[in-house]
């Protein structure tokens, strides 16, 4: 029996390594892909003229979604950072103006506005699918990932960071808390996870190290902005005086999981990938 031959790839590419790790993958294996790399977030030296693609600003995504169609795409992956834009970076072409005004209020949230921006694409007949569904070793594992575990006020600060970010994820504001011996020192908001480590080096107290702990919003669709950890996560957390990272397990990406686990091992940090649903019963 043959194989069923893979959908053209749409991917939308924002900041980071996983788009580049995206593309990788599609070129080992041999599916056809095309890029839509949005300017000012994109690594510079993401694609070249050997790939497929398109460079383009936040508001001419009107454009790009119509350029993936003349491409024949049929399926589109939404991977890696995006900043705040600029407004120029917001100045729509005509289809994205009428996407923002059908939209309204929706834009206002994150989870909304990526929630609208999915139901748009797929009006066009491609399909939005996770990264975990075409690459499915990214998702963090559940149980402890690396040689030092958690100690008691670990897992208690982790206890204590779950409630916090599972109420603020709740509220469609961040994934991540800093928790160190039961308070909450900082929350994460637009600024982004590595700010949020960095800011709450300040407010640290003498005792445990205390713990980053990241999960998925309770409402957020699997297939857009899952968590996502990599080296500089860890170095950031441990420059912050943080023992460890715990983070939603199935439902977090790691960004190259071997490197990641042999950079908290060097640094004498633990990784732990958790089942919220099991703390917050207890």
């Amino acid at each position: 029996m043959e194989n069923t031959p893979q959908k053209k790839l749409g991917i939308i590419a924002g900041g980071g390594t996983l788009p580049r790790r995206l593309i990788r993958h599609c070129q080992e294996i041999g599916r056809d892909f095309f890029v839509l790399a949005i300017e000012g977030n994109a690594l510079p030296d993401l694609v070249d003229d050997s790939i497929p693609h398109l460079w383009l600003r936040m508001g001419q995504a009107g454009s790009g979604l119509k350029r993936m169609e003349q491409d024949g795409v049929e399926e589109i992956v939404m991977i890696g950072t995006i900043r705040r834009p600029s407004l120029k970076d917001l100045v729509p072409d005509w289809r994205t103006t009428a996407f923002f005004a059908k939209v309204g209020p929706k834009a206002l949230g994150d989870d909304g506005l990526l929630r609208a921006i999915i139901k748009e694409i797929e009006a066009e007949k491609m399909r939005v699918v996770g990264i975990q569904e075409v690459m499915s070793d990214l998702l963090a594992k559940p149980g402890i990932l690396t040689k030092k575990k958690p100690s008691k006020t670990d897992l208690i600060d982790i206890k204590r960071g779950i409630g916090a970010a599972f109420e603020l994820g709740k509220l469609d504001i961040g994934q991540s808390v800093v928790v160190q011996e039961g308070l909450v020192l900082g929350v994460e908001a637009i600024e982004g996870t590595d700010e949020l480590i960095k800011r709450c080096a300040a407010y640290k107290r003498r005792g445990s190290g205390g713990v980053l702990v990241k999960l998925r919003k309770p409402q957020q669709d699997m297939r857009i902005d899952l968590p996502t950890i990599g080296t500089r996560t860890l170095e950031n957390a441990k420059n912050s005086g943080l023992n460890g990272v715990a983070v939603h397990a199935g439902n977090t990406l790691i960004v190259d999981e071997e490197e990641v686990i042999k950079t908290a091992n060097k640094l004498g940090m633990f990784i732990i990938g958790i089942e919220p649903g099991e703390y917050l019963e207890r």
